[in-house]
This record gives C-alpha cells, sequence and structure tokens, in this order.
C-alpha cells in the first residue's frame, strides 16, 4: 500500500515538473517573441508604367514571398519621390530625368537597377486632324506635372520649332489623361502606355514619340541610401526576383501576360504589344553601365542634364556618377556562376 502510494506520488510530482516544464517554455517563447525586432517591410513604389509590371509579376509568381518586399502602387513619379525624401518609401521606380530631379533635392538616394529603355511607349498623341506635331500650336494640349512630361513635351517642341508659349498647357493626372482626350477638354496629350494604345484604337495620332530621341527616357529603381545597410538582403531578393520575372516573361509571354495586363487593364495581346515599345536591360548591361565599365550611361544622364538644365527643369549641378551602385547586380552575377 505505502509503495503504491509513493509511486502515485512521485508520477503527480513528475507529471507537476513536465506541466512546469510546459509553463517555462511557453514564457521563454513569448520573452523571444516579444525582444524580436518586427520585419520592417521593403515599401517598393511603382506606377502603371508597362516597364514596372515585371515587379508585379514577381510578386505573384512568389519570388519574394520569403522577403519583406511590398510592391506599392502610386498615382505618379511625382508621388513616389515624395514617398521616397519623406521615408514612406524605401525604393522607387522612376525615370532617369526623375532620378536628376529627386538627386538635386535629396542626394541620399542610389541608383541599383536599370529597368527599361523606352522606344516609342511615351508619346505626345493628337486628335486625328491633327496630323504633324506642328499643328499643336494654339492648342490645348494635357501633360502630367511630373519631371517626365515636362521633358517630353520639351523635346517634342523642340523638334517641331515651338515653344510652350505656342501652345495652351493642361494639367492633369496621369488617370485623367484618355477620358479629357476622348471628351474634347484638350486637342493632345503628352501620354505612355498603356493609355497610348487604348487612344490610337479611338483615331488618336502618334505626334511625336521617345524613338525620336533615342537613350533619353530610362526607367530605373533608387533605393534610400539608408536601407543599403538596413535591408541588403530584400534588396539582393528584390534584383534577383526581377531577372527571374524578365525569364518567365520571355518563356511564357502569354501567361506572363495575363498577370500582367490586369493591372493596366488592357488585353494580354495589347500588354504584349506595348512591350515591344520599350526594352529591358540585361543582368550584362547592367553591370556594365552600373559599374561604369560601359560609360554611356554616364554620358547619356551628363548630355540629359544638360538639356534639363538649358529648359530650367534642373537647376543644380549632380554628380550622376557617384549615383550607381552596382553590388547587388554584381551578386546576382556571382550566384549565376
Amino acid at each position: 500500500m505505502n509503495r503504491n502510494k509513493i509511486h502515485a506520488e512521485k508520477m503527480q510530482k513528475q507529471i507537476y515538473l513536465f506541466l512546469i516544464g510546459i509553463l517555462i517554455c511557453m514564457s521563454l517563447g513569448i520573452l523571444v517573441s516579444c525582444f524580436q525586432q518586427p520585419t520592417t517591410p521593403l515599401l517598393v513604389g511603382s506606377n502603371n508604367w508597362p516597364g514596372f509590371a515585371p515587379l508585379y509579376l514577381a510578386e505573384q509568381l512568389g519570388y519574394y514571398k520569403n522577403s519583406s518586399i511590398k510592391i506599392v502602387d502610386y498615382p505618379s513619379t511625382t508621388e513616389i519621390n515624395r514617398a521616397i525624401r519623406s521615408g514612406d518609401l524605401q525604393v522607387g521606380g522612376i525615370s532617369l530625368d526623375e532620378t536628376l530631379l529627386l538627386a538635386e533635392t535629396f542626394p541620399e538616394i542610389r541608383l541599383i537597377l536599370l529597368i527599361d529603355l523606352s522606344n516609342g511607349a511615351d508619346v505626345i498623341l493628337g486628335k486625328p486632324q491633327l496630323k504633324t506635331l506642328s499643328d499643336i500650336q494654339g492648342k490645348k494640349v494635357g501633360v502630367e506635372n511630373t519631371a517626365l512630361g515636362a521633358y517630353m513635351l520639351s523635346r517634342g517642341l523642340d523638334q517641331a520649332g515651338l515653344s510652350v508659349q505656342d501652345i495652351i498647357i493642361v494639367s492633369l493626372g496621369y488617370s485623367e489623361h484618355e477620358s479629357a482626350f476622348k471628351e474634347g477638354e484638350i486637342d493632345a496629350v503628352v501620354t505612355f502606355e498603356p493609355t497610348r494604345s487604348k487612344l490610337i484604337e479611338t483615331g488618336a495620332n502618334v505626334l511625336f514619340d521617345s524613338s525620336k530621341i533615342p537613350g533619353e527616357i530610362i526607367d530605373v529603381l533608387v533605393v534610400r541610401q539608408d536601407i543599403l545597410k538596413t535591408q541588403p538582403k530584400d534588396l539582393e531578393q528584390l534584383v534577383r526576383g526581377w531577372f527571374m520575372a524578365l525569364d518567365y516573361l520571355k518563356n511564357q509571354p502569354e501567361s506572363a501576360a495575363q498577370i500582367m495586363a490586369k493591372r493596366g487593364g488592357i488585353k494580354p495581346t495589347e500588354f504584349l504589344s506595348s512591350l515591344k515599345l520599350l526594352k529591358f536591360f540585361t543582368p550584362t548591361e547592367n553591370q556594365k553601365l552600373l559599374s561604369q565599365t560601359d560609360p554611356r550611361l554616364v554620358y547619356s544622364s551628363q548630355e540629359l542634364a544638360k538639356l534639363m538644365k538649358e529648359k530650367k527643369l534642373l537647376n543644380s549641378n549632380i554628380r550622376f556618377s557617384s549615383l550607381l551602385d552596382d553590388r547587388f547586380v554584381n551578386q546576382l552575377s556571382k550566384s549565376q556562376q
């Protein structure tokens, strides 16, 4: 009897110690989780430009699932630049001219990836009765209040022998371009894909496009300089996922277009057609241009800055070469060897 009692007491003690152990483990787990730093999201700003669509493709295909990367839509690149300055955004997809403009007031950015080169996707469109760019004299021209919009208009007017005094400028957000043109509020518009394709279908004429100024409209990814130290792994995955998405687009274009076309509200076939008007930079091109082994990017940026200063779009001298950072494209190259 005593032996049974002793055995029972021993069992109760073991159970008690076991439960205490569980409680201690649970408490330690809670304490550890309390002291763990929360994952900081890497917010990547983009807009409806088709050249940025592979970012969404990468996200939808799960290439960023093991990271804190989140793609965020913005109505314009002006908003993206503002968010980068304020710290609300860590990475942004913008054009090269907008990069120069951002660096003028916020030099703490670095260019880590060359996205694409526009070769006709940025345009000035006119009503059917307008046949040439010189026909916009005295007409209402809609343009987005961005560096790119101002630059495209300025370059177009140059080639037509006109100035801003020869036209009536109507400031419009990108989302207003299509409706303002269709409803007759403007006679011409400075816009880009996918609105370009939509308006051409309604009879709009292409009066000027980026193929007339080769190498001047380049899209890039810029990052706040402090993020290079705090989230390098996420940035590395961002770049790797980008090129994985480009490979998917190349090998399975129809499937990729089904995903990416939803953003622009156009058909997959129309989306693929719009991609023919731009050229994506390869990893090798990125490596050469960002490392300045190939000096053409730096030269183009210097010429671009000169033009922007002449047109009073830029005030300061920007040391563009100091903005370039090739570490992530180099890491990609090493991982593929």
